[in-house]
């Protein structure tokens, strides 16, 4: 069996600053994600637009909101060539630059009131830069950890990315429930939300200082040693590399649809129908179980260099699908109780596909091309799985109150997952030395 564990203390610092610098960085840009969908209807329908139309100016925040998934495959497309090009880890340092900088500048922009339509003009275009740090910045997250470890421990460390979004959005939604709990609803509207997007300068300047302190990867180094950095990654990931593209864009479909139900659409399901649950209470579900995937993500990723990688995958992907139909059928009532568990176990099953599926991606492409391979799965797939999702459970609960059609959208979506992992390969330990030894296989 191979060695697994680090051979020398300079590697254990490095792997372990690895780690940390990706889940700083996925961190911040999921503070962000949940921070801004979480005062879109509330804020920045209101502050952002002319207010003759609240229906109209709700639609209209919501597009702005939008704008980030739209802007994610030119990010992807860019940065994600240039990591292959110029290494990961200076592209990673601009991603996280411009994640920052646009977040805290929406936390300075004037409103409608102030600078009439320029207002969401701006909202707009800062969303948009967001959008492109995000785009870029997942692919070279993974790489940066799990291009640090050992083969037989890259599940673990590269669940660091992955790790990341649950410690965002638990963050992002704690802070808000502290400033609404000790803040009336006026000041947080009034300058209360400034305050929340300025405070991830702290996360910025955390992940920069630890990014700074990292050497490139090993694997980038080994390809730069032999000259084989790619000249145009981009046109050789789609000419040569499309059925690790096609399958690693599927597998993400049933993780991202299954996270968008039952960490951002149950909000509002919850707070529907007979006994309605209070915002505080679905926001205490959703709390609870991102503050449990914290811990289930590293465990998720550990797991999958003790099993087989896809397996693990595929069986949390049926049981995801097989739970949503059991919760929406014990909550049709509304209780409290039950929907702390029915999340709970609900984001428990995405930790099992999602945390393998860092790793998974990254391994479907040959080193040399894998931050551009990596980067374009995660920006296509989340346009058309994770950020159609919450809109078509809106559409069909707006049609007559369909839950059961909700289940079978994430079911269906879970189906086009197990396609993508029959795609896809189960890579040998020794991934990056025999992708090395022959780049154009």
């Amino acid at each position: 069996m191979t060695e697994t564990a680090p051979q020398t203390d300079t590697e254990r610092r490095n792997l372990r600053k690895a780690f940390v610098a990706s889940l700083s960085g996925t961190a911040l840009e999921w503070y962000d994600f949940a921070l801004f969908g979480a005062v879109t209807g509330s804020v920045f329908s209101k502050l952002f637009f002319d207010g003759s139309d609240p229906g109209m100016d709700m639609i209209k925040a919501f597009l702005t909101y939008g704008a980030g998934y739209i802007a994610r495959p030119i990010g992807g497309v860019f940065f994600g060539r240039l990591g292959d090009v110029i290494g990961r880890k200076k592209v990673l340092v601009w991603t996280l630059l411009l994640i920052g900088v646009a977040t805290f500048a929406i936390g300075l922009l004037p409103t409608y009131q102030t600078a009439g339509i320029w207002a969401p003009i701006m909202l707009v275009v800062l969303r948009f830069a967001q959008g492109v740090g995000v785009g870029g910045e997942w692919g070279g997250a993974v790489l940066l950890s799990s291009e640090f470890a050992r083969p037989g421990t890259r599940g673990l460390w590269a669940s660091a990315a992955q790790t990341g979004v649950p410690l965002g959005s638990f963050l992002a939604n704690l802070l808000l429930v502290v400033m609404t709990l000790s803040m009336s609803p006026e000041a947080f509207l009034s300058w209360g939300w400034r305050v929340a997007f300025m405070l991830s300068l702290g996360l910025v300047g955390f992940g920069l200082w630890i990014r700074h302190q990292l050497e490139e990867t090993p694997v980038f180094q080994k390809i730069m040693e032999r000259g084989e950095a790619p000249e145009a990654p981009v046109s050789e990931v789609f000419r040569t590399q499309g059925r690790a593209l096609l399958g690693a864009i599927l597998v993400r479909f049933g993780p991202d649809v299954l996270y968008a139900f039952f960490a951002v659409y149950v909000i509002t399901w919850l707070q529907t129908g007979p006994n309605p649950l209070t915002n505080q209470q679905a926001l205490t579900a959703t709390m609870t179980a991102g503050f449990i995937q914290v811990f289930t993500m590293p465990f998720a990723g550990w797991l999958s260099d003790r099993i087989d990688r896809r397996l693990l995958y595929a069986i949390a992907t049926v049981l995801g699908a097989i739970w949503t139909f059991v919760f929406i059928g014990l909550e049709q009532q509304r209780s409290f109780g039950w929907a702390i568990v029915g999340v709970v176990v609900g984001l428990l099953c995405h930790s099992f596909m999602y945390a393998p599926q860092a790793a998974h991606i990254a391994e479907q492409f040959h080193a040399r091309l894998r931050y551009t391979g990596s980067s374009l799965a995660y920006t296509f797939a989340g346009i058309f799985a994770g950020g159609l999702a919450p809109t078509m459970f809106a559409l069909f609960w707006a049609n007559g109150q369909n839950s059961w059609a909700i289940a079978g959208y994430i079911a269906a979506a879970a189906v086009i997952t197990l396609i993508g992992l029959a795609m896809g390969r189960a890579v040998v330990d020794e991934v990056d030395e025999a992708l090395l030894e022959d780049a154009s296989a």
